[in-house]
């Protein structure tokens, strides 16, 4: 069973920034898109940013200007530059792997904007 192993999520104070890693535990073959989601406590899960294999992004409103996806296709590793934090940006960052017939998630990571 792959498993996908986020990192880089802690502390911050607004106006800060982040780096946020996702690598897989082994080679995942077929890739379409990797990315990222993120939920707060009592909401919907939200799609942050996303990436294809070829590069294209998709970047969601609340993170564009600030965020900045990025991928290593070789290595199924996948990461977000977080920049220019704010309170709201706080939640559970989830990354994704996703594939023809699954999608592989990561086990989230837990981001907190705060003074």
């Amino acid at each position: 069973q792959v498993q996908l192993v986020e990192s880089g999520g802690g502390l911050v104070q607004p106006g800060g920034s982040l780096r946020l890693s996702c690598a897989a535990s082994e080679k995942i073959f077929n890739v379409n898109a990797m990315g990222w989601y993120r939920q707060v406590s009592g909401k919907q899960r939200e799609l942050v940013a996303a990436i294809t294999r070829i590069g294209g992004t998709n970047i969601a409103d609340f993170a564009k200007d600030r965020f900045t996806i990025s991928m290593d296709n070789a290595n199924n590793a996948v990461y977000l530059q977080m920049n220019n934090l704010k309170p709201e940006d706080t939640a559970v960052y989830y990354c994704y792997v996703a594939k023809i017939g699954s999608v592989h998630w990561g086990q989230g990571t837990q981001v907190t904007v705060s003074s």
